[in-house]
C-alpha cells in the first residue's frame, strides 16, 4: 500500500547515526545520503529523513509510530540496544505482546528527536 515514508529532523547528522544504529541490526541501511536527506532500506530507500525546518512535533497521544520488520527475535534485541546507545529513550522494552498477538515479538524506542519507533518479529522462538 506504501511506497515510502518520510520524517522531518532538525539535525541530519544526528539522525544518521541513530537511525544507522537502529536500522543495521534488522538489515537496514542507508541507501541514499546528501546534505538534507537520508533514505534507508533493504534494497531501495522506503524510509527517508530528511531535515526540516518546522519536524512535527512529537506527541505520544497521536499514536503515530513507524514500525520495522525484523528478520528476529534477536534482532529486535539488538535494534533496542543500538538505539538506546546511540541516543534514543526506552518506550518499551524487546519482549511478547499477547495483547497483539501469540508471536508478537516487539521493542519500542523514542528517536532523538521524539519519534516513536518499534522493531517487530512475528516469527515463533
Amino acid at each position: 500500500m506504501l511506497n515510502h515514508v518520510s520524517i522531518g529532523v532538525r539535525d541530519i547528522g544526528r539522525a544518521k547515526q541513530f537511525y544507522d544504529a537502529a536500522l543495521g541490526p534488522l538489515g537496514y541501511r542507508c541507501q541514499h545520503e546528501d546534505d538534507a536527506a537520508l533514505g534507508y532500506g533493504a534494497e531501495s530507500s522506503v524510509f527517508f529523513v530528511e531535515k526540516a525546518e518546522r519536524p512535527v512535533q512529537a506527541d505520544t497521544g497521536s499514536h503515530l509510530h513507524f514500525c520495522f520488520d525484523a528478520p528476529s527475535r534477536d534482532s529486535v534485541d539488538a535494534f533496542h540496544a543500538a538505539a538506546l546507545r546511540a541516543g534514543g529513550s526506552d518506550n518499551g522494552g524487546p519482549g511478547l505482546r499477547d495483547n497483539y498477538g501469540p508471536n508478537y515479538y516487539a521493542a519500542f524506542v523514542v528517536d532523538p528527536d521524539g519519534y516513536r519507533i518499534e522493531a517487530y518479529c512475528g516469527k515463533d522462538g
